[in-house]
């Protein structure tokens, strides 16, 4: 029955050494029911998803399924309880099939032999209750598909163990807009089954387009439980970060960018290019200047930044760094000309996770200084807690170890670890994705006091208005070629998506009279 309690959290308490993570936290979920998890990062989301999900132990409080109490100690008991949580990292086996999968470690055997085909039948039919717009072929090898079926595989699992609540942490990151508007049809399909689904996401606009009810937490604590259709969007800003909605609305305001006319060029690039990565373009980065690339998804904008910092080689075209010809052929090459690159996926290529905080910020300092130029012990904890202090990392201490920090910190200690290097250009892809909207506007602040003292910035954001917002020149990326360049009265949301979609009509166009 639509909106019976199916799931009660009571009192939960955590404490990691150093750092109580909950204190007396609350949380129901009903049958039917989406309901969104926010607050920052460091809010205490996670860890609350981790206790219910078995990961942590909890300290002290309550769970119950439907009245009756859990206390599961690993993921796969949670999922005998009937939860069952899809990561924003598909936590699947990727050299297996689709049905596979969904099946693992449930498959109908004879006499110890899997019987496939029945293993076939209930894939089909846990990949039928989700009614997708396409197909999924059960055979294709996981890691062949993309991340938006990777994460129905993960959804389509959790409908095979019969599983009556479902946590989506982070589901859309990853995830152009078509794609998220179908996970959405589909999260609205499964509430109608009166399946109970646990939404986390640093998306606002999201929240208030699935999300039935919003559930807040602060420093590990519970602010409230709210209907979203009654709670405005700055309110809900204003409860995540403890401050009034008057603080928020400058927090939101649009940041005034100057343009860089007249400045030192820093790099020039003409006709630089990759095949098969970014087709030959010409660009040039200023000193004192933020320049953005905006572009969908598989426009190059990633490209173009891995082509500036060496890691991967241009096979076209021609730079040059302070009017002299040079091309970085690897990472340390570009760190010796004074570059730096927040990479867009801190997990898999930026944070050490069992390194201490300290360790992670003197990294590349150590790199560039090589193996036989230890920095002293003394001189290393000044400059982590110069940083710490500078950026204000939330931690207990720089010897904690950096996956104990919430996503918002992590991207903090990046940073950090660049600054300390002092480069003259720092590149920053996808500096705020799965952060929360106190730690964006944190790391937008300390974007043009960077700019503001000289250095030269490429910024790369899938979120256009943070783009316009922070940077003084735009150039619009389509297809991995350059299409436009927008600056001053010019460079705005409307102007970018207007140049996107007139290139896109001239190219049907072009290949419909071919």
């Amino acid at each position: 029955m639509s909106g019976e309690t199916l799931l009660e959290m009571r009192g939960i308490n955590k404490t990691f050494p150093g750092v109580q993570a909950l204190k007396n936290v609350n949380f129901a979920l009903r049958r039917g029911q989406i309901h969104a998890l926010m607050g920052e990062n460091g809010a205490g989301k996670s860890t609350l998803i981790k206790v219910l999900t078995g990961v942590h132990p909890g300290d002290g409080g309550a769970m119950s399924v439907e009245g009756k109490a859990i206390a599961p100690a690993s993921p796969r008991e949670a999922e005998s309880c009937g939860i069952s949580t899809v990561y924003q990292e598909v936590n699947l086996i990727p050299h297996l099939t689709v049905r596979e999968n969904i099946c693992l470690g449930r498959e109908d055997r004879f006499a110890g032999i899997i019987r496939w085909g029945r293993v076939w039948k209930r894939a089909r039919k846990a990949l039928d209750r989700l009614d997708l717009k396409f197909r999924i072929n059960l055979d294709a090898q996981l890691s062949d598909c993309s991340i938006a079926v990777q994460q129905m595989v993960a959804i389509a699992r959790a409908l095979d163990i019969d599983a009556r609540i479902l946590i989506l942490d982070e589901p859309t990151s990853s995830l152009d807009e078509a794609e998220a508007e179908e996970l959405f049809r589909i999260m609205r399909n499964l509430r109608e089954q009166g399946m109970g689904i646990v939404f986390v996401t640093h998306f606002l606009d999201q929240v208030y387009r699935v999300s039935d009810t919003i559930t807040v937490l602060r420093n590990g604590e519970l602010v409230g439980e709210f209907p979203a259709a009654s709670l405005p969007r700055l309110e809900l800003v204003s409860k995540m970060v403890g401050k009034n909605v008057d603080e928020v609305k400058k927090l939101e305001k649009r940041v005034a960018v100057t343009t860089a006319s007249g400045r030192k060029t820093v790099v020039s690039a003409r006709r630089l290019g990759r095949k098969g990565s970014i087709n030959p373009i010409d660009f040039d980065l200023k000193e004192g200047e933020v320049t953005g690339l905006a572009g969908l998804l598989g426009s190059g904008r990633s490209e173009i930044a891995n082509l500036l910092f060496g890691v991967d080689a241009a096979d076209s075209g021609e730079m040059e760094i302070d009017g002299r010809k040079a091309r970085p052929e690897s990472p340390a090459m570009a760190m010796r000309f004074g570059f730096a690159m927040l990479t867009e996926d801190r997990k898999f290529s930026g944070i050490i996770p069992n390194l201490s905080l300290r360790e992670n910020i003197i990294l590349a300092m150590q790199a560039k200084l090589g193996p036989w130029r230890k920095i002293p012990p003394r001189k290393a904890n000044e400059i982590a807690d110069q940083f710490i202090k500078a950026l204000d990392i939330k931690t207990p201490s720089r010897e904690q170890q950096l996956k104990n920090l919430s996503g918002g910190n992590q991207q903090k200690v990046i940073i950090a670890r660049w600054l300390a290097v002092h480069p003259r250009l720092l590149i920053l892809d996808e500096p705020t994705r799965g952060i929360d909207v106190g730690a964006r506007a944190e790391i937008e602040e300390l974007i043009q006091k960077l700019r503001e003292e000289g250095m030269s910035l490429l910024l790369i954001s899938s979120e256009l208005d943070e783009v316009v917002r922070n940077s003084s020149r735009v150039i619009v990326l389509r297809d991995r070629e350059k299409i436009a360049e927008l600056s001053g009265d010019n460079l705005s949301e409307q102007n970018i998506l207007h140049v996107i979609a007139s290139q896109a009509t001239e190219d049907a166009v072009k290949e419909a009279v071919q």
